[in-house]
């Protein structure tokens, strides 16, 4: 293993060597053709050509011995006497001498501008991908994307072959949730391992901190035989911290022989911390989603209570005594008509009253929502609706409560704004299942130029359809009338829904 280790350099090594014997042959040849015009000392400047790429290319050391190499030849081949191979003049051996070390501060220059700008390069690399990652995650793009952009730029940064990033579960395993390669081999993705055997991610659960491993040679675990099956020599992983709590890790894995540099972990930690705040935030989200829900859904069930005891309580109290009044109203004796006329109105009064409450009770929770379904109460407004309403259902299915309720109070405030505001002569109202969610469209000809930031009625509509995890937009351009699409998830109940009408 070690000897194998050291291949790389060597070959690296031979290569420079015989670049530097090309170029110093080179450099020797155009001082020859120019050695019958110009000096021989003055041509010697002509070396750094040779020594000047060698140090860009393999380092100062190597650019040394290119120097050195340069004034061997030099003084074999152009200052030498006949004969013999001492210099003739001692000037001679005073400019090779300074050419020497010319050469080693020109090197040595060299290379560091070319240690800088490859340092350059990777910083500006590893800016732009925390970049395109910070932009995902300032526009609250989902989790699944971040994941996979973060392991696509920490396997590029790195220089890695494979890339995964995994999440450590309840049960003691982890699961890979985001790979990439950089060939067509592909580490397993939402699959779970166990921590047994040896593996970055046991490592980084065990120390929280960062991991290497050189070799998987002899390693047992469902990691490890993948590892191994892949031809991963080595590997590197950083852990991710949600909260001051170990939530996963992101590991870099390379089929060379050559390890990772040094300052790896320091690279991948930058990217762990953007995905560290991408996962607060939809955890954010999540929790703030789902209060929201519950506050919708209680909300609703309230209405619901309070349709109910309108419903068995007021209005059939009411009710009672309007039925009492009449009674009392035939048992008057003709020769008093001035009572039976009071008794008219009374009941007459009552009766309006129960209708006035029963129209409130609606507006509070229509009970033939609950009773017939979506279907039915959305045929209810199109029957009330003072503008002709073309009505398409294309589903018979009934929903969850808060996803009927949803799209029964956006039909209703729709074609409540098209009756106050928009002059429309038309509307039409489509309900529909694609693509795994509900579909609701409301439109209408009428003026358009409607805002939805003005209106507290469809801001409150945009609040329930997100708090359930669905869509809702609004396009309404002057003179062509309103469109509203809703997207609504699918959550399905058993009971089939009503054909009748109410």
């Amino acid at each position: 293993m070690a000897w194998t280790r050291l291949n790389l350099p060597i070959a690296r090594w031979l290569r420079g060597v015989l670049t530097s014997v090309a170029l110093v042959a080179a450099v020797s040849g155009v001082i020859a053709l120019l050695e019958p015009a110009l000096p021989p000392l003055s041509l010697l400047v002509l070396y750094l050509f040779a020594v000047m790429p060698v140090a860009v290319g393999w380092g100062a050391r190597l650019a040394a011995l290119t120097s050195l190499i340069s004034v061997c030849v030099f003084a074999v081949l152009f200052l030498r006497t006949a004969g013999s191979f001492r210099i003739a003049e001692a000037r001679d051996a005073v400019a090779l001498g300074v050419f020497l070390v010319t050469a080693a501060v020109v090197a040595e220059l060299a290379a560091r501008s070319r240690r800088a700008a490859v340092e350059a390069e990777r910083l500006t690399m590893e800016q732009s991908g925390l970049r395109r990652v910070a932009t995902l995650v300032a526009e609250s793009v989902e989790s699944p994307a971040v994941f996979k952009a973060v392991t696509r730029e920490v396997g590029l940064l790195c220089g890695a072959d494979l890339a995964r990033m995994e999440r450590y579960e309840v049960d003691g395993t982890v699961s890979a949730v985001a790979a990439w390669s950089s060939g067509p081999a592909q580490l397993a993705v939402d699959t779970r391992f166990d921590l047994e055997g040896l593996s970055v991610a046991r490592d980084v659960r065990r120390t929280g901190g960062p991991v290497r491993l050189d070799s998987f040679a002899g390693a047992t675990g469902g990691i490890a035989d993948e590892a191994r099956a892949l031809g991963i020599r080595s590997s590197i992983g950083c852990p991710i911290v949600v909260d001051g709590k170990l939530w996963g890790v992101i590991a870099a894995s390379t089929k060379r022989d050559a390890p990772f540099a040094a300052n790896t972990e320091a690279q991948i930690a930058a990217f762990t911390e953007l995905v560290a705040t991408a996962i607060a935030n939809a955890e954010a989200h999540t929790k703030l989603n789902r209060s929201r829900a519950r506050i919708v859904a209680t909300a609703d069930e309230t209405r619901r209570r309070i349709e109910r005891d309108l419903h068995d309580g007021a209005q059939q109290r009411l009710v009672s005594l309007a039925l009492e009044v009449r009674l009392i109203q035939d048992g008057v004796p003709g020769h008093l008509p001035m009572i039976r006329d009071d008794l008219e109105r009374l009941s007459e009064g009552l009766t309006e009253v129960v209708d006035e409450l029963r129209e409130m009770a609606r507006g509070i929770h229509p009970s033939i929502l609950s009773r017939g379904g979506l279907g039915a109460a959305l045929r209810m407004l199109a029957r009330r609706s003072a503008v002709p309403v073309e009505l398409s259902i294309g589903t018979a299915s009934r929903y969850s409560p808060p996803v009927e309720a949803a799209a029964y109070y956006v039909v209703s405030e729709a074609l409540t704004n098209v009756a106050k505001h928009a002059d429309a002569s038309q509307a039409e109202v489509t309900l529909g299942e694609h693509d795994g969610r509900l579909r609701l469209r409301v439109r209408d000809d009428g003026l358009g130029g409607a805002e939805p930031r003005r209106g507290s009625g469809l801001i409150g509509l945009r609040d329930r359809v997100e708090a359930l995890g669905g869509s809702i937009d609004f396009v309404s351009h002057i003179g062509y009338g309103t469109v509203i699409e809703v997207a609504l998830p699918l959550d399905r109940t058993d009971q089939p829904a009503a054909n009748g009408s109410p």
